[in-house]
């Protein structure tokens, strides 16, 4: 049942990621520069509000509740962008609902999933695996249809496609929801207090019209980004400093691996901007003798890796996890980040493979996403599994929510890193963007590579925190008496 809602909530939102930066492009008139930076914006919103919902989920309205809340907010969000067209305060205003609906939505199926399996820790690697791989088939299809059907008959159509996805979602997750009856926050296990709903849906609207303002104020939009940042990590950090032992260890270790993914999030934002962009003009729009109808589909190469590479990890972690020879948590983040920075390396030395006329095989780019994406499933898609191992199930929604504020803080990051492929005016050469792509995806590459050596050296020190027992700081005390 989270599976079936997870696929339709990314089917959604990938499609509209998918098509999102060219259509600020040729529809709204802006350059690509702009384009990348508004993008930032809109991501950032998207993932900087998801501890609100987390905290509405844990403490308001109740983990279901606010499932079902969210997805009625995307579908609204979905259908107002079929109905925008070129005109841009709606289309604002439709981004304004989407992302107040993921953020509404976003930390609590993951939740509901750490409920379930509250007293299966050994097999929680594997069961989240599995559920980022539904995030991915959903991201998968979007991206192929979306680009395909928005070219061929427009994207009124594609966006009114990702609002019936979200109907298909809601109803299936009120038909199904007896299966996870009982399973919940406190708060949702109380009844539902109409007057809490009725002040989260004034919220809601509130929120939706101001992100609309914010894609106009992009200044403002970083300063509330910069606000909710110190808020969420100044709360985790007071967290920390009143908990003890074991539980203050994990936790220490959970936010050293949260700025680690942030690194990691703000190179997954090429993907959809610079990456988008280098395919369009520079990647050969050909494989294995198939003629690729738009450039943009080459974004699904990313889910499709990982929707075959996800059963075979959660299998190896099962597996080895039963024999007690899995890799630690700080290892696996590594080993994700030294594939990115190796995905990043591989299609910057392209360039010396291209043709006469700048254009490189669609090879480089499959070899690329295949690297980002095995590192995708052991950074962004272990996270959720690391925090719901190392935090407590008392503040679990609410952290939740911390881990996607990485991608949030990343969402900015990756548009002004996007920005240094900015194209200067006029030009339109394939050889020359060539050499501009490639420079910038080499030195990300490289930088890449250091970050990966020093979360390696310190792998050691965080694997200690994690696997710290309350019996060990007894020990001490007890020798001195």
């Amino acid at each position: 049942m989270l599976f079936f809602i997870e696929f339709w909530e990314r089917f959604g939102y990938y499609g509209l990621q998918a098509v999102l930066a060219l259509f600020f492009v040729k529809a709204l008139g802006m350059d690509d520069s702009e384009s990348f930076v508004v993008f930032g914006a809109f991501s950032a919103m998207v993932y900087g509000y998801v501890s609100i919902g987390g905290f509405i989920g844990d403490k308001v309205l109740g983990t279901q509740r606010t499932i079902a809340l969210g997805a009625i907010v995307l579908m609204i969000g979905y259908a107002l962008m079929a109905l925008a067209g070129e005109n841009r305060e709606l289309v604002f205003l439709a981004l304004g609902a989407v992302a107040c609906g993921n953020g509404i939505f976003k930390a609590n199926p993951s939740s509901l999933l750490s409920k379930i399996y509250a007293d299966d820790e050994k097999h929680l690697d594997s069961a989240f695996t599995m559920y980022y791989m539904a995030v991915n088939i959903g991201s998968f299809c979007s991206m192929l249809l979306v680009p395909i059907i928005g070219s061929m008959y427009g994207l009124t159509l594609g966006f009114s496609i990702c609002a019936m996805g979200l109907v298909i979602a809601i109803g299936g997750f009120f038909g199904f929801r007896y299966l996870v009856r009982g399973v919940d926050s406190p708060a949702g296990a109380q009844p539902l207090s109409y007057g809490k709903l009725a002040a989260v849906i004034v919220g809601v609207i509130a929120m939706t019209f101001f992100s609309a303002w914010l894609l106009h104020h992009l200044d403002a939009a970083r300063i509330l980004l910069l606000g909710i940042g110190i808020f969420v990590y100044g709360v985790f950090v007071k967290m920390i400093a009143q908990a003890h032992g074991a539980e203050r260890s994990k936790m220490l270790a959970a936010l050293i691996l949260i700025a680690e993914a942030i690194v990691f999030f703000t190179l997954y934002q090429q993907m959809p901007t610079s990456l988008n962009f280098f395919a369009i003009y520079n990647v050969e729009h050909e494989i294995l003798g198939f003629a690729i109808p738009d450039a943009q589909i080459f974004q699904t190469l990313n889910p499709f890796w990982i929707m075959l590479a996800s059963p075979i990890l959660a299998w190896m972690y099962s597996h080895f996890g039963d024999k007690g020879t899995d890799l630690s948590m700080p290892a696996k983040f590594a080993l994700g980040m030294l594939l990115t920075a190796g995905s990043f390396l591989l299609v910057g030395a392209s360039a010396g493979f291209a043709n006469e006329m700048g254009i490189v095989s669609a090879w480089w780019l499959v070899g690329s996403y295949f690297l980002s994406s095995i590192g995708e499933l052991l950074i962004s898609g272990l996270g959720l599994s690391m925090i719901s191992k190392l935090v407590p199930q008392r503040l679990l929604g609410f952290l939740m929510g911390a881990w996607f504020l990485t991608t949030s803080i990343a969402a900015f990051l990756g548009g002004e890193v996007a920005k240094l492929t900015d194209l200067p005016e006029g030009v339109t050469d394939s050889a020359v963007t060539l050499t501009i792509y490639t420079d910038v995806f080499t030195q990300i590459g490289l930088v890449t590579l250091g970050v990966t050596v020093l979360m390696a050296v310190t792998a050691p020190l965080l694997n200690r925190l994690i696997t710290r027992t309350d019996a060990e700081d007894a020990e001490p005390a007890m020798g001195h008496e």
